[in-house]
C-alpha cells in the first residue's frame, strides 16, 4: 500500500514501527500536494523547506526516544484561519490581514503532539458560505468532479484529505462548514460540542456558534486529532470542564443496542431520492451492526434554524462592521449579502434568538435524546451541486442555496450538539454522500464509535478519487 493511501492511524503505526521515516512521509505528501495543486486549488501555501527541516528533527527525536505521541512526525495542513505568531493568515479574503501576534491554541497543541504543519488550505471568504466559493484565491475544486463544489467553508481541508494530499486537517464549523465539505468530498468530519475545543487564536465568525474540529479519512483518525486538540483553555472561556476526554476510549467496543433515531418529520420531503436511498442503506448497515433504529419526531427545527440564521447574521455583522466600513469594496457579493442582514436585526430579536437556544436544546434532550442515543440524518438533502449552480448573489437566490446547503446542519450548530459526517455511499454519477450522526452534548465518543464500527463494515471511506 502506498503511504498516501494510508489513514492517519496507519501512518502513525508505520512511523512507530519505523517502516517509514517522517522525511520520507513528508516528501511523499509534498509531492502529492504539489501534483494536485493546480487541479484542485486546495492549498494556498506550502513551505517545503520548513516542513522537510521539521521532519528531519522529528526523525532525530524519534531515534533518540523523544516521541511526543501518536501524531509525532505526521504531516498536516490546515484551513488558513488558524493563526501562527509572526505569520499572516488570509482568512480567505483579499483584505490584507495583520501578522498574527499569537499561535492558535489548537496549533500549539498539535505542535506539542509532534504533528508537522506543511501548508495552509483554501477556504470560503471569512468562512462565510457552504459552497466553498472563493473569488480571491479561486474556488477549491472537488476531487471527485472538479465542476462540483468542494463544500464550505472548510473546502481545502476536505479536498486535500480526499485527494490523499493530507492525512488530517483542522476546519471550523459555524453552520456546517466541517460536515458539508466532508460529505461532498467523501471524508470524515467532526463538529465537536460547543466548548470542547479552544477557538483562541482562530478567526471568529459567530462567537456563540463557532467550533473547531478535524477532517480526516476515518472516525478513528478524527479521534486521534481530538485527543490532541480538545481541552480547557484559559484563553477561551467557553471551553467546558467536560472538554478533557480520551476520544479513543471504547472506540472498538460493540455498538450493539445503541438507539439510532430517524426523524419522521422536518426534512423528509425535501430529500432527493438518490440521497434517501444511500441513507436508507446506511441505516440497514447500522442495523446489521445491531443498532436499534427508532422513528422519532423532532421539535420545531424550522424555528431553530430561523433562530440560528438570526444569531449568525447579527454576530457576523458585529464582527465585520468596522472592516466592512473600511474595506467594503473588497468583500464579495455573497459574503456582503449574508452579513449585511445582521445590521437591521433589532437587538431584542437577536437576544430572543440567543435565549431560545436553551429552550430548544432542553426540548431536544427531553423529547429526542430520552428515546435515542444518536440522530441519523443527511448532511445535504441534494446531490453535490455544481460550482455554477451555487455561484449566486444575494436576495432570494442565496436564501434558496443556503436552505439546501445548511438546512440540515445549521440547526445542530445552534443547539451546540456534536455531529459527525461519515462517508455512506456514492450517487450514480460518482459523487460521495455522507450521513450525519448527531449526539448529546459531549457525546463525541459515541458518534466516533458508531462511525468507526460503520467504517469497519464498509469501504466508502477507502475509495479515492481519480485526479487527472
Amino acid at each position: 500500500m502506498s503511504v498516501l493511501q494510508m489513514s492517519l492511524r496507519e501512518v502513525s503505526l508505520a512511523l512507530t514501527d519505523r517502516e517509514i521515516s517522517s522525511v520520507e512521509l513528508m516528501d511523499a505528501v509534498l509531492d502529492r500536494a504539489e501534483a494536485v495543486g493546480t487541479t484542485l486549488n486546495a492549498f494556498l501555501h506550502i513551505d517545503r523547506s520548513a516542513a522537510c527541516a521539521a521532519a528531519r528533527v522529528a526523525d532525530a527525536d524519534r531515534f533518540a526516544g523523544r516521541i511526543k505521541g501518536p501524531l509525532h512526525g505526521v504531516p498536516m495542513a490546515h484551513k488558513d484561519m488558524f493563526f501562527r505568531a509572526g505569520v499572516r493568515s488570509s482568512c480567505g479574503s483579499a483584505i490584507p490581514m495583520p501578522l498574527a501576534d499569537r499561535t492558535a491554541t489548537v496549533l500549539s497543541r498539535l505542535d506539542a503532539a509532534g504533528a508537522i504543519q506543511f501548508g495552509v488550505l483554501n477556504m470560503a471568504e471569512f468562512a462565510v458560505g457552504g459552497s466553498g466559493h472563493n473569488k480571491t484565491f479561486g474556488h477549491c475544486r472537488n476531487p471527485w468532479n472538479t465542476e462540483r463544489i468542494s463544500g464550505g467553508s472548510s473546502s481545502g481541508s476536505a479536498a486535500s484529505v480526499a485527494a490523499r494530499a493530507n492525512f488530517a486537517a483542522l476546519g471550523s464549523d459555524t453552520g456546517g462548514s466541517i460536515r458539508t465539505p466532508a460529505s461532498v468530498c467523501g471524508v470524515t468530519g467532526l463538529r465537536p460540542s460547543f466548548g470542547r475545543v479552544s477557538r483562541a487564536g482562530v478567526m471568529g465568525l459567530s462567537p456563540t456558534l463557532d467550533t473547531v474540529g478535524p477532517l480526516a479519512r476515518t472516525a478513528y483518525d478524527c479521534a486521534m486529532v481530538m485527543n490532541a486538540i480538545a481541552g480547557i483553555d484559559a484563553d477561551d472561556p467557553t471551553t467546558a470542564a467536560a472538554s478533557a476526554a480520551d476520544f479513543l476510549h471504547g472506540i472498538d467496543d460493540s455498538i450493539r443496542g445503541l438507539r439510532v433515531g430517524v426523524p419522521t418529520n422536518y426534512y423528509s420531503d425535501a430529500v432527493d431520492p438518490a440521497i434517501r436511498h444511500i441513507l436508507d442503506e446506511s441505516l440497514r448497515e447500522l442495523q446489521e451492526l445491531n443498532c436499534v433504529v427508532t422513528p422519532i419526531e423532532l421539535p420545531d427545527v424550522k424555528a431553530i434554524d430561523a433562530a440560528a440564521a438570526i444569531v449568525f447574521a447579527t454576530e457576523g455583522a458585529a464582527l465585520h462592521a468596522a472592516q466592512l466600513r473600511a474595506h467594503g469594496e473588497m468583500y464579495t457579493d455573497q459574503v456582503v449579502a449574508r452579513l449585511e442582514r445582521g445590521f437591521v436585526i433589532p437587538a431584542p430579536t437577536y437576544l430572543n434568538a440567543v435565549r431560545y437556544r436553551a429552550v430548544a436544546a432542553k426540548e431536544f434532550m427531553q423529547r429526542v435524546f430520552s428515546q435515542v442515543d444518536v440522530i441519523h440524518i443527511p448532511v445535504l438533502p441534494i446531490p453535490t451541486p455544481t460550482i455554477t449552480e451555487t455561484d449566486v448573489g444575494g436576495g432570494d437566490k442565496i436564501d434558496d442555496m443556503l436552505g439546501k446547503l445548511v438546512g440540515l446542519t445549521r440547526p445542530i450548530s445552534y443547539l451546540g450538539f456534536p455531529a459527525l459526517s461519515v462517508p455512506a455511499g456514492f450517487t450514480k454519477d460518482g459523487m460521495p454522500v455522507g450521513m450525519q450522526l448527531v449526539g448529546r452534548p459531549n457525546a463525541e465518543a459515541t458518534l466516533l464509535r458508531i462511525g468507526h464500527s460503520f467504517q469497519g463494515a464498509t469501504d466508502w471511506h477507502k475509495r479515492a478519487p481519480n485526479i487527472p
